[in-house]
């Protein structure tokens, strides 16, 4: 009986010490989408310990806005990690300052999650995967993409072969235009700064494409990437474009990537053709897809996908507690996004010279 009791306490203690929140940072409050981080007071895996943030203004904005004690904030990168102690670092800056967030974090043993894409630059993001390897941390890129189940279910189908060989896939991505969807000012700078963002739309959203096409081909690396970008809206975005092209060819697979500040509404959707079938994951919870030629096609109607999946932040909390191991080819690890940015930094320099741009073996 006393070994018995000695065993269900060691079970309760592990439970009860597996459900402490994570201890989260976050760097910048710049990015329009850091209010999640502020509005899942329903969820408590993790506990929000400190903000890093240069800008005055920016921190009395959240501090009023969301009642924060102003002791939570710093302006020293360094000093937040070393005195807040967090566990994880999220950040909500300019996509440029990544490696600089992960340069800190990494040697302190410190996990990042980081807004999609992973960085501006192939050299970024390699570096930040052997920061990762050197110092055993899990680098994390959240993509909104992640958590479709439209795409769970197609990317089934890849791989029950229903589909076939994959030969064409389209992803198309974006919206009416920063400006005229209402981001706030500070995000709408990085956006539209070629630094900062890398590009304007191409980066923007096709970095979604990029993503998506890697996962479905299992890490492969296109042989070539061709991108033809353009200015629609010189008027407004004068130093980056507005509308983006990618083409990225593998040996027997062709991926179209279109991302654009210029659709007339937002849209987030993907089609795969096979040499048996297609499926078009329409939204996150609708797939279209036909099998046969002479089969009629059907509307799939999905559940969302189960948590943690609906969050970023439970997937990072389970994560950095082991409860979610990250394989080779998740679509929020690094192997798949370092390819990811491979392919952006071919795209852009692809447009740029006006033709083809080959990978190197």
């Amino acid at each position: 009986m006393r070994i018995l009791l000695l065993l269900i306490l060691s079970v309760l203690t592990f439970q009860g010490m597996a459900q402490k929140p994570v201890r989260l940072a976050l760097a910048g409050l710049s990015h329009g989408h850091v209010g999640w981080a502020f509005n899942r007071s329903d969820k408590k895996d993790v506990e929000l310990v400190a903000i890093y943030e240069t800008n005055p203004e920016l921190v009395n904005r959240f501090a009023e806005k969301y009642k924060l004690d102003k002791k939570i904030f710093y302006s020293d990168l360094n000093k937040m990690l070393d005195e807040a102690k967090p566990e994880a670092v999220s950040a909500f800056g300019a996509i440029s300052e990544h490696i600089t967030i992960v340069k800190a974090c990494a040697p302190r043993k410190i996990h990042v999650m980081v807004e999609k894409p992973l960085a501006t630059t192939f050299a970024d993001a390699k570096e930040i995967a052997a920061l990762a390897q050197k110092n055993n941390i899990q680098v994390l890129t959240n993509f909104e993409t992640s958590w479709y189940a439209s795409n769970q279910y197609v990317n089934k189908l890849v791989e029950e072969g229903k589909l076939g060989d994959i030969r064409k896939v389209m992803v198309n991505d974006g919206h009416q235009g920063p400006q005229e969807i209402g981001v706030g000012k500070e995000f709408f700078d990085i956006l539209t700064d070629p630094a900062k963002n890398g590009a304007g739309a191409l980066i923007d959203f096709g970095c979604y494409g990029a993503n998506l096409m890697t996962w479905l081909l299992k890490g492969e690396r296109p042989l070539s990437v061709t991108a033809v970008t353009h200015q629609d809206k010189p008027e407004i975005y004068k130093n980056v474009d507005d509308e983006a092209t990618i083409i990225v060819q593998y040996p027997k697979t062709q991926c179209i990537i279109q991302g654009s500040w210029n659709w007339s509404f937002a849209r987030k959707d993907m089609e795969v053709f096979g040499n048996k079938g297609y499926a078009v994951a329409v939204n996150a919870t609708t797939v279209r897809q036909r099998f046969q030629e002479k089969s009629p096609e059907e509307t799939i109607k999905l559940d969302p996908r189960p948590a943690p999946y609906t969050d970023p932040f439970s997937v990072l909390a389970d994560v950095v507690q082991g409860r979610i191991k990250l394989d080779k080819n998740d679509m929020y690890g690094l192997p798949v996004n370092v390819i990811a940015v491979e392919i952006l930094d071919a795209a852009r320099e692809s447009a740029k010279a006006g033709k083809t741009v080959f990978l190197k073996k």
